[in-house]
């Protein structure tokens, strides 16, 4: 049965599909959350060294006014002073050591600096820093650690969720991925040493992988070809939205343990999601489990207002009639269903598709790498850090709007190399521009990851049209999977600035630019239908049909 002949019935996008679309949204906002927590769960709060005799012993303050006196640090341009956080000023001499001062005055201090073996914390703030001292260089391996375990975690997951979806469904893995998300990240937030602490990250990110690429398929796979753009992007919407409420959280609470269980203890009640969401239609059809969809396309008729034609109801009853409710024909039916293992093996067999999959791969990892990169150190920009945060994720709705636009209006193929384009060349002129000229460098920063952003946008929904469906969401977890790789290298991007300061930035212009050079060698897939065999994917770039000419910028005459 052809499922987008359905939907020209049924609606491509109507009441049963709106309402099924904003359930499976909701859990994007919580996987998105949990994806970026540990920004702040593991970031670096502002600290010093414990000054002996000038602290109070009990509940030392940060902010003193003796403290530029007796602790290394530097002066910005607006005066304003910020110590070293493991070194202090040598006393004196061994006799002012034993005098408690109570205001410290600078000649208690020599100029020959110390470490430290005690800190003084910024009370705003309450990272894993403080409750198992995470200090100075020696350790930061193990707060980057943190950020390398949770990609690990998601390139573990990613490729087995998707698997599992194409085999038992897509619903009863989603709701899996989501449970199992919340209640690692739980045990996160309860875990009494680092090590713990660790294995949850990576087991939550394990969850965190299924959420996002699940919803994704399930929202591709409910609605009809002209839909399926806005699909992929009001999912976005939410994820960007999820990204900057962990900022607004660890903003407000101040506190990791409070930001881990705000983005892991609700996320318990999508159990219930079990009774209420359907299973995608299409997988069910690919399975051959053809009576399971008709109920399910019965109830979407019905909700959206609209009666089914004789044609596809006589579909529905002679299926009925060939199945009966026992295991044997069950049995029977799963039989019938199309192998995975045997699509795998034809796909491997074509050259076409296996040029666009190298491709894919190097534009996957490259978006991984270049978005999560820019998301990661808009932390170390100027200002206030969570603000800072916030924008550059809230960034991306704009982002998903103009690639929804671009998507419509030029096609997948141009949306995705311009992108790109833009991305590389922002960055690499961001990594020349004067850093005096705040202004500029914070510009071009928010505009390569505009550009990242629709790139990143365009690229799910691009995919996923040119993956036939019975492997469709192993392909697309395969490629997510991927991606990971190049995540998990963007943590420690920023120490190539320590010896080349704008080395990151140039490197990530660079790869995003010869990413969208080779996007020009996909075929369009805008109003095509979406491919359910090897064939079909194959044929997508053999016939340039009218629409696609039409959505090049440059129109034959």
């Amino acid at each position: 049965m052809d499922f987008d002949r359905v939907l020209d019935e049924i609606g491509e996008f109507g009441k049963f599909q709106l309402t099924n679309y904003l359930l499976i949204c909701l859990p994007v906002f919580f996987g998105a959350a949990n994806s970026l927590s540990y920004v702040f769960t593991a970031g670096v709060p502002n600290y010093r060294c414990y000054v002996p005799n000038c602290d109070d012993p009990l509940d030392p303050n940060y902010d003193e006014p003796w403290v530029q006196h007796a602790v290394p640090g530097k002066v910005d341009s607006h005066g304003v002073f910020t110590p070293e956080q493991c070194q202090v000023y040598k006393a004196e001499n061994e006799t002012i050591k034993r005098i408690t001062w109570e205001e410290c005055p600078p000649e208690r201090f020599s100029s020959e600096s110390e470490e430290c073996n005690r800190w003084v914390y910024d009370r705003s703030e309450r990272t894993i820093v403080q409750d198992w001292s995470i200090t100075c260089m020696d350790n930061h391996w193990k707060l980057s650690l943190v950020g390398t375990m949770h990609f690990l975690g998601i390139v573990s997951g990613s490729f087995i969720f998707g698997i599992l979806a194409d085999k038992y469904g897509r619903k009863i893995v989603f709701i899996l991925s989501i449970l199992f998300m919340s209640l690692t990240g739980i045990g996160q937030a309860c875990a009494g040493d680092y090590i713990t602490f660790l294995v949850f990250a990576f087991l939550n990110a394990v969850g965190t992988s299924g959420v996002y690429p699940l919803a994704f398929i399930l929202g591709v796979e409910m609605v009809g070809k002209s839909k399926r753009e806005m699909s992929g992007n009001v999912l976005n919407y939410f994820y960007a939205l999820g990204e900057a409420a962990v900022g607004l959280v660890a903003w407000l609470s101040g506190s990791w343990v409070t930001v881990q269980l705000a983005v892991s203890a609700p996320p318990l009640l999508f159990a219930l999601y079990y009774w209420i969401v359907p299973e995608s239609v299409r997988w069910l059809l690919a399975k051959k489990h053809t009576h399971k969809a008709g109920r399910i396309i019965k109830r979407a008729a019905k909700i959206n207002g609209v009666v089914l034609s004789e044609s596809i109801l006589a579909t529905f009853d002679e299926s009925d009639n060939e199945l009966s409710d026992s295991k044997d024909g069950i049995m029977e039916e799963t039989d019938k269903a199309p192998s995975q293992v045997a699509a795998m093996k034809e796909a491997l067999k074509s050259k076409t598709l296996m040029i666009r999959f190298a491709i894919l791969i190097y534009n996957w990892i490259t978006n991984a790498f270049v978005y999560y990169g820019l998301s990661l150190n808009s932390t170390s920009l100027s200002g206030n850090k969570y603000l800072n945060y916030a924008l550059v994720c809230l960034i991306e709705i704009p982002g998903y709007t103009l690639a929804w636009i671009a998507m419509n209006k030029v096609g997948r193929r141009w949306s995705l190399g311009v992108s790109l384009l833009l991305c590389g060349f922002t960055c690499i002129l961001g990594g020349f521009i004067d850093a005096d000229l705040t202004w500029a460098v914070v510009t071009l920063f928010l505009i390569g990851k505009l550009g990242i952003t629709i790139s990143f946008s365009v690229l799910y929904t691009y995919s996923a049209e040119m993956i036939p469906t019975v492997i469709r969401s192993g392909g697309v977890g395969a490629l997510s999977t991927m991606a990971r790789f190049g995540a998990m290298l963007a943590p420690f991007v920023p120490l190539l600035g320590l010896y080349v300061k704008p080395l990151p930035l140039i490197l990530f212009g660079i790869l995003s630019f010869f990413g969208g050079v080779t996007a020009f060698f996909f075929p369009e897939t805008l109003r095509k239908k979406l491919p359910d065999t090897v064939e079909e994917a194959e044929n997508l770039g053999k016939v340039a049909t009218d629409i696609e000419l039409q959505s090049s910028p440059f129109k034959q005459s």
